[in-house]
This record gives C-alpha cells, sequence and structure tokens, in this order.
C-alpha cells in the first residue's frame, strides 16, 4: 500500500478540507441552536458542492458523478467529518446501492439523485428488529405486476430531506438447515405513493440537525419494476454495495477526532495554569500523545480497508475493524478533549462539548461495535470450523 497520497488526492483533501472551513464551519453553531439546516442553507451548500465538484463524487462519471476510488472517497469523508453531519449531509454522497439501478430506474432515480434533482434515504432499521435482519416485519407482497408493502421503518436518517428510500422487506420465507428464513427484497419507494408515510422520528441528543425519521408503509402499491436488484435477492444487492458503509463512518470518525485533537493541542499550548501552559504538564501532553496515536493506528485501518477495496479483496472483517476501531477511537479522544479543556469543555458554545456528545452514536449506528466483534470473530473461527 502506497504511503504518499498522490497529486489528484492531495488534491481532493485541500479542495474539501477548504470547503468545510469555509462553507460549512461557520454555520455549525447555527444549527446547533436551532437542532435544524435551513432550506435556504441546504440549497446553498448543494448548489456550492456541485460547483465544487464534491457533489456525489461516489457515483459513476458516465451519469455525472466523480466516480471517485475508495481511498481518495475516504480521504474526502474524513475532511467532511471535521463538521456538523447536517451540514456535510448536503455535499451528498448518495447511497452506494443505487449503482445496482438498471433500465428505467436510472433515468427515475439514479441521474436524478446524482444531480441534486432527488435525495434518497436507506429505509432498513425496524423497532422490532434492530440488527437483525432478518427479523425485519416489514413486508412486500407479490400482486401480480405490483407489491403491496405494510409495516414500519425508524430511525431512517434524513428521510425529512428526501424524497424517496431505498427498502429493504421481506418477500416470502424459504427452508433452510437453521430452519424458516425470510427472504429480503430491495424497492425503490416513492414517498408520494399512496401509503407512505413519514413521521417525525426520535428526540436524539447526537448529531443536532441531522434528523431520524419514521416511515409508515400501509397498503402501499408499488409496481414490479421498483425492485432494486433481483426479487428476493436484496441481501445480495446489500452485501454488494453496502458493505463499505462502515468505511465512511471510520473516515467520518478520523476527520471528528482530527479536529478534536487539534482544539485540544491549541488550548494545552496556550492555557496557562500555575505560571506555565497546561501542555507542559505530563499529565496533559501524555493524553495528547495517546489521542494522536490512536488516531493513526485508526487511520491505517481505514485506509487499509478503503485500499482492498479498489483491489476487491475487502473482505467483511476489514470494514468491521476499522468502524470498529475509530468509532472507540473517537469517543476515547473527545472524552480526553473535554478533560482538557476541563469546565470550559463542557460549556455549550465549545465544539468539543458538540464533538464528546455527537461521538457516541457512532458505536452505535452502520452495526453496532458488538456486532462488528462478532463479524471479526467469526471471520477468525470459521476456518476451523466453528
Amino acid at each position: 500500500m502506497k504511503l504518499e497520497l498522490n497529486s489528484e488526492q492531495q488534491m481532493i483533501v485541500e479542495t474539501v478540507r477548504a470547503f468545510v472551513d469555509n462553507e460549512l464551519i461557520p454555520h455549525e453553531e447555527e444549527v446547533e441552536k436551532n437542532n435544524a439546516v435551513s432550506p435556504e442553507l441546504a440549497k446553498q451548500i448543494t448548489d456550492k458542492a456541485i460547483q465544487y465538484g464534491l457533489y456525489a463524487a461516489n457515483m459513476p462519471e458516465e451519469y455525472g458523478g466523480a466516480d471517485l476510488d475508495a481511498v481518495s472517497l475516504t480521504l474526502m469523508e474524513r475532511e467532511l467529518g471535521r463538521t456538523s453531519f447536517a451540514l456535510q449531509h448536503f455535499v451528498c454522497r448518495p447511497s452506494n446501492i443505487l449503482r445496482a439501478c438498471k433500465g428505467d430506474q436510472i433515468e427515475k432515480w439514479l441521474i436524478p439523485t446524482v444531480e441534486g434533482k432527488r435525495h434518497d434515504c436507506l429505509a432498513m432499521s425496524e423497532p422490532n428488529a434492530g440488527s437483525d435482519v432478518r427479523g425485519m416485519e416489514c413486508t412486500a407482497t407479490r400482486d401480480g405486476d405490483h407489491y403491496i408493502l405494510k409495516g414500519s421503518k425508524h430511525f431512517i436518517s434524513h428521510a425529512d430531506v428526501a424524497d424517496y428510500c431505498i427498502l429493504f422487506a421481506a418477500s416470502g420465507e424459504i427452508e433452510t438447515p437453521r430452519g424458516i428464513r425470510k427472504k429480503i427484497t430491495s424497492f425503490l419507494v416513492d414517498f408520494d405513493t399512496p401509503g407512505v408515510s413519514v413521521q417525525p422520528g426520535y428526540d436524539i441528543v447526537s448529531h443536532k440537525g441531522y434528523n431520524n425519521c419514521i416511515i409508515d408503509f400501509d397498503n402501499a402499491r408499488i409496481p414490479v419494476g421498483n425492485i432494486l436488484g433481483e426479487e428476493h435477492k436484496g441481501f445480495d444487492v446489500a452485501g454488494t454495495w453496502l458493505g463499505a458503509s462502515r468505511l465512511t463512518v471510520a473516515a467520518f470518525c478520523i476527520g471528528r477526532a482530527q479536529r478534536a485533537l487539534e482544539m485540544a493541542t491549541e488550548w494545552a499550548a496556550t492555557r496557562v495554569q500555575f505560571g506555565k501552559p497546561i501542555g507542559k504538564n505530563q499529565g496533559v501532553s501524555f493524553k495528547l500523545a495517546d489521542m494522536a496515536t490512536q488516531i493513526r493506528a485508526a487511520e491505517w485501518l481505514t485506509y487499509e480497508a478503503a485500499y482492498k477495496t479498489d483491489l476487491g479483496t475487502a473482505k467483511d472483517e476489514d470494514y468491521a475493524m476499522a468502524k470498529l476501531y475509530a468509532s472507540e477511537m473517537l469517543a476515547m479522544v473527545t472524552d480526553e478533549a473535554v478533560q482538557i479543556f476541563g469546565g470550559m469543555g463542557l460549556a455549550e458554545e465549545n465544539p468539543i462539548v458538540w464533538f464528546w456528545r455527537d461521538a457516541r452514536v457512532e458505536r452505535i449506528w452502520d452495526g453496532t461495535s458488538e456486532i462488528q466483534r462478532h463479524i471479526i470473530s467469526r471471520s477468525l473461527l470459521r476456518p476451523h470450523g466453528a
């Protein structure tokens, strides 16, 4: 694996860093205060992201995206991770699963999403299923050339600003050596479909302005042509395109941790107590050393997974290791940053307290830390038949 960024990757880092510093960070306090991003600001960010060539950077070039390789995209997402989720979301990276669009789906959903005219969200999590995807209760029942959708999804991020969802629903059952298992199919579902409604979700402390929603399906009727991938093969679609989403979380965590370290370092170098900067005390300086070391370790796990993705050799455990370590690293870094700031670290106007608060969810969404450990340990034990 190469140790140095090429010129294009270096330009990506510099461009995204400047965009975040100039176009996003100045609005953080507004988002924290209002717990929302105004439609005007959202449009401003989207328009400038398109102007900068940052919009839909993960999408195919033939449809208007930048089609960045995994390493370059990880570097971009690391820089975007330095600021609020609510703001950087509008520098849109549509769900990779949209690459599975075919035929009329390309014109109806993929291209308009790449152009910023439509917005997607991923509808998988359910109240009684959680991380047990096989246990989902939302159903899709075949009725001639249509499917009838029934059930609910919750914790659906940014559904309030999307106009359609990528839905995973139970579409049948199959007998297996382990008993009856549900077949899963993925669908493209417009929110203006009769029987589909989007409701405000839970009042979550993490990531102000980045809302979650509940989506209800009450006998909603959609054409068979809305199937994304193949009927009953939703897991194949998810396995092909969604695994790297954990890489995205890891990259965001690294960016956020790096900014927290920078702020804590500056504070330690300038905050004077007992006649000298507090950074001269080992109790503080050693914290900075540990923070920097763990960030570096998370970077290498994440970059290795991205590098393997580009080679086509990445495995589930590579993504799981990156997501697990980076999210737990962020918890440690932000907590130590608060400790270095002391009482000021808990002041609402200090971004450090936002980072510390927001870090908690990273160990939960896109698969909990326990799920990641299960994936990793299973990969170790499986070759031994265990």
